[in-house]
């Protein structure tokens, strides 16, 4: 057995032993009376229905990798890894340290990397999803894959590298504070090792979306509001239509949902040579007001009927808007919780490394992001200034009972 492993157990056992009281080496910033107690705005509940990290008002910064199981990793293991994720995970996002922080024996490395100490916990959430190839034939779980999670098939204009696609787990942190983002996941996968390996991972700056109403739209990297029409977490009736699974999901999902994640390359230099008319035909709104073409607010309604004095189309044929539509694609909408990115100059290109890392939550991928996505790949006119890098897609399950774990429907069945 790995010292990871080992050292996975000695934190359960200590996770169990001190869930009823301050822990060991809780200074973490924020003061918590309890495992189950109040501290304030700044902590996001953990536990749940569904997972948080999904209708959450998007926070600022994002730190999301996926990762793959190791060769010879039992299902064991794996229920041991989930176990010890989401201990550490409920703890992380109440402020608390992993394990017993940095105290311990002085000769032994530390369970918390102690990055975080002193920080509030800034809203963290972190959110686990599982790819499709969890449920090939090393854990006995090919019967319990959801129709749903068959792998996305090519996609029109899709330059996908692999290094940067798939994965058997997926782990997103949403904070405030890109610190305690970092944290999340770093220590997620100390806790991992010699069941896990990283195979990508991306830092994500500025939401572009808005899943709150009380949120205003923000802006992507091209200087446009992006997600105007996104659902949230207000509209109950739209989460049920379009975002929690229903009955067609096995029990195992129940209060989940389906994850796509694209890392989309924005060519900037390329769009910063293009005038104003020609952007804002391309998106199909005004770029300051964020006003569809036509209209004067950003919340107007999107007339994609309207003809100019010329008699063409006052939002273009290949405009993004209109692409996008629900009205133009038998009403299907998606969750949208995307975060801005850079990673630095690409010198083969002479090209900044830039874009937006795009993230859905929706009911059933296949019909609602595949069907947008064709479309828009063939025919949106963004399509000369974007391109599609890296994919993902994860089943998220519902959140984890108080003393439970996230997957335990599934791992212990």
């Amino acid at each position: 057995m790995s010292v990871g492993r080992l050292s996975r157990r000695g934190f359960l056992g200590l996770a169990g032993s001190t869930a009823g009281g301050l822990a060991v080496g809780a200074g973490v910033g924020l003061a918590v009376a309890d495992d189950g107690g109040d501290a304030g705005p700044a902590v996001v509940a953990f536990d749940g229905l569904h997972q948080a990290g999904i209708v959450t008002p998007t926070q600022d910064r994002l730190h999301i990798a996926a990762f793959d199981v190791v060769e010879g990793t039992t299902r064991a293991d794996l229920r041991e890894l989930l176990q010890a994720w989401t201990a550490a995970a409920r703890r992380m996002t109440a402020g608390r340290a992993v394990g017993s922080g940095v105290e311990g024996a002085a000769l032994a490395p530390p369970d918390d990397t102690g990055e975080a100490y002193d920080l509030p916990a800034a809203r963290l959430t972190v959110t686990f999803g599982f790819g499709p190839t969890l449920f090939d034939d090393r854990f006995g779980l090919g019967a319990r894959r959801p129709a749903a999670l068959e792998p996305l098939p090519a996609l029109p204009g899709d330059a996908l590298d692999p290094s940067r696609s798939g994965g058997d787990l997926c782990v997103q942190a949403c904070a405030d504070d890109p610190q305690v983002a970092f944290h999340a996941v770093r220590n997620l996968a100390r806790l991992g090792r010699g069941t896990v390996v990283m195979r990508w991972s991306q830092l994500g700056f500025g939401r572009t979306s808005k899943t709150s109403d009380a949120q205003q739209t923000p802006r992507n990297l091209m200087g446009f509001k992006d997600g105007t029409n996104n659902v949230t977490a207000e509209d109950a009736a739209g989460l049920e239509q379009h975002v929690w699974v229903g009955r067609e999901a096995p029990d195992w999902m129940r209060g989940g949902t389906y994850l796509v994640t694209r890392r989309i390359r924005m060519l900037i230099e390329v769009w910063d040579r293009a005038s104003l008319r020609e952007q804002e035909r391309t998106f199909g709104r005004t770029k300051v007001a964020g006003a569809p073409l036509g209209a004067v607010a950003e919340r107007d309604p999107v007339d994609l009927r309207a003809r100019g004095a010329d008699g063409h189309p006052v939002i273009p044929a290949r405009a993004h808007i209109r692409l996008a539509a629900p009205s133009e694609n038998g009403g299907v909408r998606i969750l949208r919780r995307g975060y801005s990115f850079t990673d630095g100059f690409d010198p083969e290109l002479g090209q900044l490394d830039a874009g937006l890392f795009f993230i859905a939550f929706q009911r059933d991928a296949h019909r609602q992001f595949v069907a947008l996505q064709t479309r828009l790949g063939r025919d949106d006119a963004l399509n000369e200034y974007i391109k599609h890098v890296g994919s993902g897609l994860f089943a998220v399950p519902g959140g984890a009972a108080p003393r439970g774990y996230v997957g335990q429907a599934l791992l212990d069945a």
